[in-house]
């Protein structure tokens, strides 16, 4: 493919292919360096070809959060971790029906999402490996306590097919820049190896243990007893996780390209790039702050937005933008808005390199 930029329609997804290649290059070099097995989040890329890049440098196998990504990254990978409870007959089917060399695990908390696994998993004479998944401060999913983990790694155990493959958390409430994550890093470890003793000493040490996120992830060789890790952000970056000081500004790979469409009002601008574009998802810890800066003027907000319009407020920057002048937004969360779009144009400069479809959007 041999474009530019300018002839592309906004609005429209960039990804620096540059960024995107020091970023999967430092994360697989990170974790091979440290003995951790790679198990990315696909929810950010939804696309096969950028999971493909992930195998290639090293991922042992992929995450999910839905039977959609399963059936789409299977074409990818043959190691699939669905990170989210299959709870509901139809997602029991999609899973059971995924290709027979894909090797399937799923997180799960309850006794009533292990049963109706359980059931669909001999029906179809398809071993499923079960991690455990437990809380660890992010109060969202998981079981509470020692005992309630122990119970239910017993009653995998007693519901062949399915395997005791391990234990699960995200530690998404740690959300510290830096150095400040220290102390909760060494909380997070403590409690994990707590539970690691008991599980060993009723003999049910945990093959796998994983965990991790993109805030964390620099940070998990510290956690004993770690044995993989499963950020998703890390491909592409965004706002948030530099604002956190997880990766540097010229981390972030993935922009929204958007027009200027309208100067009438002072002191500011309007894009064709709104909620169906970003998102509308404020940035964490700071609300007020806006929805989005510009790639090239961080000074620049997107502080309002229609469905259609967004609203960069100029009263921080001598810039005056013109009407059809181009600007790359850094979203807030990138992975909400990779979601809201078809395509993705990789880019090294002002040149369009290639394209690719979000395959695993929707349902």
């Amino acid at each position: 493919m041999s474009a530019s930029v300018q002839d592309l329609e906004t609005p429209a997804l960039l990804v620096d292919l540059d960024r995107l290649e020091r970023n999967l290059d430092r994360m697989a070099a990170y974790t091979a360096g440290h003995g951790l097995a790679l198990r990315p989040h696909v929810k950010t890329h939804k696309s096969p070809w950028l999971a493909g890049q992930q195998l290639r440098r090293g991922a042992a196998g992929l995450t999910c959060a839905t039977p959609r990504e399963a059936e789409v990254m299977s074409a990818a990978g043959d190691n699939l971790l669905l990170a989210y409870p299959p709870i509901g007959t139809r997602k029991l089917e999609r899973l059971m029906a995924l290709p027979a060399p894909v090797r399937l695990t799923v997180a799960l908390d309850s006794a009533a999402a292990v049963e109706p696994l359980a059931a669909a998993a001999a029906l179809h004479d398809r071993e499923v490996g079960v991690y455990i998944e437990v809380d660890v401060g992010m109060h969202r999913v998981g079981v509470c306590s020692t005992a309630e983990a122990i119970a239910l790694a017993r009653l995998v155990r007693a519901r062949p097919p399915l395997a005791y493959a391990g234990i699960a958390f995200y530690p998404g409430h740690i959300r510290a820049r830096g150095s400040e994550q220290a102390p909760l890093i060494e909380q997070l470890g403590a409690a994990l190896a707590q539970l690691l003793a008991e599980l060993d000493r009723t003999g049910l040490a945990p093959p796998v243990v994983s965990g991790g996120s993109t805030p964390t992830a620099w940070h998990a060789h510290e956690i004993d007893g770690l044995t993989e890790v499963r950020p998703g952000t890390y491909v592409f970056n965004d706002r948030a996780t530099a604002e956190l000081g997880a990766c540097a500004w010229d981390d972030c790979a993935l922009t929204v390209l958007a027009t200027v469409v309208s100067t009438a009002v002072p002191g500011q601008a309007v894009v064709d790039a709104g909620t169906k574009a970003l998102g509308r998802e404020p940035l964490p810890g700071a609300p007020g702050q806006g929805f989005g800066v510009l790639l090239d003027r961080p000074e620049v907000t997107v502080a309002r937005m229609s469905e259609e319009h967004g609203i960069l407020d100029l009263h921080a920057t001598v810039w005056k933008p013109e009407v059809g002048e181009r600007v790359r937004i850094i979203p807030n969360h990138v992975c909400i808005a990779v979601h809201l779009a078809d395509a993705v144009h990789g880019v090294r400069e002002s040149a369009v390199e290639t394209e690719w479809p979000v395959a695993a959007r929707g349902r």
